[in-house]
C-alpha cells in the first residue's frame, strides 16, 4: 500500500509544490489541498499518514508570522488534527509552518494537549535571513524524521525565525524529554553558541527544530524540501557532493516509518 501525505495549501503558503516533490521523491504519493477545501472537510484527514505544513508567507505574515494559520486550524480542524496525531500519524512543519504548529500548540505537546509554550519571533538581526545553515541533530531526540541522521545543511528563508521558550522550565522539560531536534552549528560542526551567522536569528540554545515527545510531530525552520540534489546546493560546481541532496533523506526517514506502521 502507499503511503499518502496530505500538502496543505492557500492563503500566502507557498512552498508546497517543492514539499510535495520531496515526499514523491521518497516514495509517497502527494496531494495538495487548500486549507479551505480541508475545513469544509476534516474528515479527509483520515485517508492520509502525513501532515506537511509548507513554508511561507501565510495571510501576509500579518499579526505575527504563522499566527492566522495556526488559529484556523486550531480552531477549526483541531479535533480532526488531534485525531491524527492520536492514531500515530505523521506532521511536519517548515518554516512558517513550524510558526504554524508552535502557535497551534501542537508543538511542543508535553501533556498530550494543545498548548502555546514556546514562539518563533523576529530575527535579532532585525532582517530577513536568507542563506544556508548547518544542522547538528541532537543524540538523544526520538524524532523519526531524522533516523540515521547525524547533520545537515539547508536554507533558511525568514524574517521571524527566533526560537523563545514560554521560560526556562519550558526549555529545561525539552531538553529531558529529548525533543530538541536540531541545532543550528558552525561549518566544523561545532555548536553555534548563539554566534552570528551560524545561529542566524538568536534562536535561545541554537535551537533549531523540536518535536513531540513521540517523535512523530516535528517542526523546524530550514528548508530539507530546497536540498534533495546535489544542483540545489550554492557549492554545487566546486564540490563533491553526493547526487542526492542531505534533505531528500528527512522524507524518506518519514516514509519508510508510515509504511512500516501505518499502511
Amino acid at each position: 500500500m502507499d503511503v499518502h501525505a496530505l500538502i496543505l495549501t492557500g492563503f500566502g503558503i507557498n512552498c508546497e509544490a517543492e514539499t510535495g516533490n520531496a515526499f514523491e521523491r521518497a516514495g509517497a504519493k502527494a496531494k495538495l489541498v487548500h486549507l479551505n477545501d480541508l475545513a469544509a472537510d476534516p474528515a479527509m484527514l483520515r485517508a492520509f499518514h502525513i501532515l506537511a505544513v509548507p513554508g511561507g508567507f501565510s495571510f501576509g505574515d500579518d499579526v505575527a508570522s504563522g499566527r492566522i494559520l495556526a488559529n484556523r486550524l486550531r480552531y477549526r480542524l483541531g479535533g480532526a488534527i488531534k485525531g491524527f496525531v492520536d492514531d500515530g500519524k505523521l506532521v511536519v512543519g517548515i518554516c512558517n509552518g513550524f510558526q504554524v504548529l508552535v502557535k497551534m500548540g501542537i508543538l511542543p505537546l508535553f501533556d498530550g494537549d494543545f498548548a502555546q509554550e514556546t514562539t518563533l519571533t523576529h530575527n535579532d538581526s532585525s532582517r530577513f535571513e536568507d542563506r544556508w545553515v548547518h544542522l547538528k541533530k541532537e543524540p538523544a531526540t526520538p524524532c523519526v524524521w531524522l533516523k540515521n541522521m547525524d547533520s545537515l545543511e539547508a536554507p533558511i528563508r525568514h524574517g521571524e525565525g527566533k526560537f523563545i521558550p514560554r521560560d526556562d522550565t519550558v526549555l529545561e522539560r525539552l531538553k529531558a524529554n529529548g525533543q530538541i531536534a536540531l541545532r543550528y552549528a558552525t561549518a566544523e560542526g561545532a555548536p553555534a553558541r548563539g554566534a552570528y551567522p551560524a545561529n542566524p536569528n538568536g534562536s535561545v540554545d541554537d535551537i533549531a527544530g523540536i518535536c513531540d515527545p513521540s517523535g512523530r510531530v516535528f517542526g523546524l525552520m530550514p528548508h530539507p524540501e530546497a536540498f534533495i540534489d546535489r544542483t540545489n546546493h550554492p557549492r554545487w560546481t566546486r564540490e563533491e557532493l553526493p547526487e542526492e541532496g542531505a534533505g531528500l533523506q528527512l522524507f524518506r526517514n518519514a516514509v519508510a516509518y508510515a509504511a512500516k506502521k501505518l499502511v
